[in-house]
């Protein structure tokens, strides 16, 4: 069946599958404020109004969630951090950390919203050269490899979380492949869902006869922590918080679009081979990157992170080849209306992070799979010299430099770490390679063996 064909669906099954996205995205959509002190509720507001804003731009067309990017969480923290950040010399000693962070994330989401016009300027490209002659910068070759290295460098997070507690994240795994390998109707359908939900019970089960987690410095709290749920409210207004513009903040951050750029042709190709559908001519390419652009440029004024087309809900619907854009579009409207309720922030914030884990060994390794189908199908001929070399560079530079010894250079004063961008090196050597090296149809001088 077409992509562009959908079968009629329930109410509840459609509200079912909608909540399924919602949860898929959640663990690392979530980790971004966590980890850099953005607000939760803004940015559960930004991604779903930023999804909704790509559905207006595609045409409703492309079953695709804009989650919060983990590549401008590095950006964010080298605008932010106390010590090393390109503010840190407003930082002295005494100052609260907490304080200096928030008092410098304008100047990270100023750098955000300027970062999505880069999307606007590749989608003029687009527009100008046509889909054809742009995507022979961004072919396969390229977009697929990205995508592999978006998938295994996530992986540590899968095992970072899982290792909290490991049989939480093992029976989530497990209720997640049980009911997508052996489930029969709706069960196979939503075996995300039912893992975290499922694992969850466990979790408040366990909690209920003393269960505990190790929280550092010598201090144990319950396994399933509910501290603060009740003073929070069932609903109030998120802190937004206006944009600051620096311009050496905002040439730190431009640069981590580059690679949620090719992420997103990745994405557009891969859900495209899923769907049985060609999204990079209909709705078009330019039109995908414009709405990108414009949800990251949505997300910067009000206070959120940086968006992107999110490998995790790729995943979702490999697994379930459901490719109606209308339930991810009620992922994103859930998003908002619980960006409105402090009180759901706890809740959230309660599930054991071995949890997110387990499910995210399913979701993660999925990534990678779908990089590899891509090259699978496209045919791309690894026999040839050319394309041995650019997956083999984007490949080594990719994971040598995240997993490598750190390797900095100077910018406005500010130590760069160059290996945690390793994506958008590898993006940038891979379409210069594919550029420059001769394409011989005869070159055969990788042979089968």
């Amino acid at each position: 069946m077409s992509g562009r064909e959908h079968p009629k669906m329930n109410p509840a099954k459609m509200a079912i599958m909608g909540l399924q996205h919602m949860f898929a995205m959640f663990g690392a959509t979530i980790l971004v404020p966590l980890l850099t002190g953005l607000s939760v509720q803004v940015t559960l507001i930004a991604v779903g109004v930023g999804t909704l804003i790509f559905h207006f731009f595609s045409k409703s067309r492309v079953p695709a969630f804009l989650g919060s990017s983990f590549a401008f969480m590095v950006g964010i923290n080298l605008i932010t951090d106390p010590n090393g950040g390109l503010f840190a010399y407003r930082f002295t000693e005494g100052m609260d950390s907490a304080a200096h962070i928030q008092a410098i994330l304008p100047y990270a989401t100023g750098g955000i919203l300027v970062s999505g016009l880069l999307y606007l300027v590749f989608a003029l490209l687009v527009k100008v050269v046509g889909v054809k002659n742009f995507m022979k910068f961004l072919p396969p070759v390229v977009t697929a490899p990205t995508v592999i290295l978006i998938g295994i460098m996530l992986a540590p997070f899968a095992i970072n979380q899982s290792r909290s507690h490991i049989l939480l994240a093992v029976i989530t795994l497990g209720i997640v492949v049980v009911a997508a390998s052996w489930g029969k109707g709706m069960v196979k359908i939503i075996p995300i869902l039912l893992g975290l939900a499922g694992a969850y019970v466990i979790a408040l089960i366990m909690t209920a006869f003393g269960a505990e987690i190790y929280a550092g410095g010598g201090v144990y709290e319950p396994l399933v922590n509910f501290a603060g749920a009740s003073e929070a409210s069932l609903f109030g207004l998120p802190p937004f918080m206006m944009p600051r513009f620096n311009i050496f903040a905002i040439l730190v951050m431009i640069p981590f679009a580059l690679a949620t750029i090719a992420e997103h042709v990745g994405d557009m190709v891969a859900l495209g081979s899923i769907a049985d559908d060609n999204f990079v001519e209909d709705p078009g390419l330019s039109r995908t990157l414009i709405g990108d652009g414009v949800a990251s440029m949505f997300s910067g004024l009000i206070g959120g992170p940086a968006s992107t087309t999110y490998g995790e809900n790729v995943g979702v619907v490999a697994l379930t080849r459901v490719f109606n854009p209308r339930v991810v579009q009620l992922a994103a409207i859930y998003a908002v209306i619980l960006g409105f309720s402090p009180l759901f922030e706890v809740v959230i914030r309660s599930i054991p992070d071995a949890i997110i884990g387990g499910a995210s060994f399913m979701l993660y390794g999925m990534i990678a799979a779908v990089g590899i189908r891509n090259l699978v199908e496209s045919r791309t001929d690894m026999s040839k010299t050319k394309n041995l070399t650019i997956v083999a560079v984007m490949m080594v530079t990719g994971l040598g430099l995240r997993f490598g010894q750190p390797i900095f250079f100077e910018i406005a004063g500010t130590n760069v770490p160059i290996d945690r961008m390793g994506v958008a090196i590898a993006v940038i050597l891979g379409v210069i390679l594919n550029v420059i090296l001769p394409d011989d149809k005869k070159d055969k001088a990788i042979k089968e063996k």
